[in-house]
């Protein structure tokens, strides 16, 4: 298995609170966000266990699906949902997708 699984799961805790308080103003991004997220995980682990080309394609979803949980982190700061994105759930998420870059090729 991956490290940065390990590390995308140390993610989703920190994400908890963030997304519930993002579910104060925004049900549908708060559970777009939970959606993504947890999607990382499992194709993570998805792809560990594949072979071949299975293996790059669900590396290639969990790297999509990384890139939407940031993305949705984002629009809820546009939108003054939260203030900002957390330092450690930004550096976090930045080594994950330059994981999931590498290997999803």
């Amino acid at each position: 298995m991956l490290e940065i699984h390990r590390v995308m799961l140390e993610v989703l805790g920190l994400l908890r609170p963030v997304l519930l308080q993002i579910g104060k103003y925004d049900r549908n991004l708060e559970e777009q966000a939970r959606r993504a997220s947890s999607s990382v995980v499992l194709n993570i682990a998805e792809g560990s266990g594949s072979r071949g080309k299975n293996r790059g394609l669900r590396y290639s979803t969990a790297l999509g699906s990384a890139r939407e949980t940031v993305s949705c982190l984002q629009v809820a700061v546009a939108w003054s949902y939260i203030e900002g994105i957390d330092d450690g759930i930004s550096s976090r998420m930045r080594q994950v997708i330059g994981t999931l870059v590498k290997v999803s090729r």
